[in-house]
């Protein structure tokens, strides 16, 4: 199966824009949208979701203008960090995305993602006005789902359900289902999808380009962050606990040497806030993520500041988690382009200081903009976040 990646516009919008149906639009023309602030739209991390990563090489392809496949030389880093400017909005996976959009699309006029999952949006009823579907004449990139044999010794049995998949009557079945465009010219395809002949882009064929695109776009092109991680150091947490949450912070500053751990980590630009807390918060750490090498003064400095945590006390949770929202209203006034994010890092349930019902009452009285800001918990008691 088969599904573009590309752009849904407000439907009044796009047509007030002269962009419906219009073989003429190109990259650029929405880059100037997007300059002039009229468009902000939504877009998954490039470097943990497929719809992102293809959406980042597809406009670095349409931007580099050669029409061939991208090189280093070719890639136009202004002209990518200019577009990046509208993405409002961020996540981790193409289906929260759209979750989210749904959520908060009365201030967002735009969305990057599958073909397949603008439509089913457009079907499912939650959109207050449907999205547009535009196709820039330099073209896009599609997503075409493979399904890949991992033991050759069922090799027969994987081309039994290859071929199963390949038939016309499942390929359509799968079609009407999922909104994903059918692998096969015997299928004729579904009427929403536009009948005009689109263009593929070419996609990279070295792993250096694919590696530039993604570290400038975490360090120097995305909007930058600005994360608050809320710090359990009660004394429940001492011996595993506290061991496992300095080990994932300290990946995150650089000790990861692993490929993945190249993308999983603080990014240049970002704002770290750390606010440990036991039966009290306790004074918080900041920091500024200028110089993003593993070795470099900010992440030792980071990885410093976790491994001298020591746990003790009882457990604050609300009350640190209303000091984390307060650090985000008065950080929002200053900074409001950033994207902010509360991670609760804890193994037990509050028992000292504000009660969940506390925190709840409190909750309605921040402002809007903070209320917006997910909280993100890795614990392993089930607790109730504002997020």
């Amino acid at each position: 199966m088969l599904s573009p990646v590309v752009l849904g516009v407000r439907e009044s919008q796009a047509r007030a824009w002269g962009w419906i149906d219009n073989p003429n639009l190109t990259w650029r023309d929405l880059a100037a949208k997007v300059a002039s602030g009229e468009l902000r739209y939504a877009m998954t991390d490039p470097a943990s979701s497929n719809t992102g990563f293809t959406a980042l090489i597809g406009l670095a392809a349409a931007f580099s203008g050669t029409g061939e496949t991208l090189q280093p030389e070719t890639i136009d880093s202004a002209a990518l960090k200019a577009f990046f400017v509208g993405q409002a909005l961020t996540a981790g996976s193409s289906g929260w995305l759209a979750e989210r959009y749904v959520s908060e699309q009365d201030r967002l006029n735009g969305m990057i993602n599958y073909e397949s999952v603008l439509l089913g949006l457009n079907a499912g009823g939650q959109l207050r006005e449907k999205l547009a579907l535009v196709y820039p004449k330099e073209g896009i990139v599609t997503a075409d789902y493979p399904l890949m044999l991992l033991n050759p010794a069922q090799r027969d049995a994987y081309q039994k359900v290859a071929d199963y998949l390949r038939t016309p009557d499942t390929q359509r079945k799968i079609m009407e289902l999922t909104l994903r465009r059918p692998a096969i010219a015997a299928v004729k395809p579904d009427a929403r999808f536009t009948d005009r002949l689109l263009v593929e882009l070419p996609f990279p064929n070295s792993l250096e380009v694919i590696d530039r695109l993604l570290l400038a776009y975490l360090d120097e092109q995305r909007r930058p962050g600005h994360a608050l991680f809320v710090l359990d150091i009660s004394g429940s947490m001492k011996g595993e606990g506290i061991q496992q949450l300095k080990t994932a912070l300290v990946n995150l500053a650089g000790a990861d040497r692993s490929l993945s751990g190249r993308f999983a980590r603080f990014r240049g630009r970002e704002r770290l806030t750390f606010i440990p807390f036991n039966h009290a918060v306790q004074p918080t750490h900041d920091f500024q993520i200028g110089d993003t090498a593993a070795e470099g003064s900010d992440m030792r400095a980071i990885r410093e500041a976790v491994l001298a945590l020591k746990p003790n006390g009882k457990t604050a949770i609300f009350s640190a988690l209303q000091r984390a929202y307060e650090i985000v209203g008065e950080a929002q006034r200053s900074e409001p382009d950033r994207y902010y994010s509360i991670v609760l890092m804890s193994d037990g349930l509050s028992n000292e200081g504000l009660t969940e019902a506390d925190f709840m009452a409190g909750y309605p009285r921040l402002p809007e903009a903070a209320r917006r800001v997910r909280v993100f918990p890795c614990c392993s008691a089930k607790l109730t976040s504002a997020g």
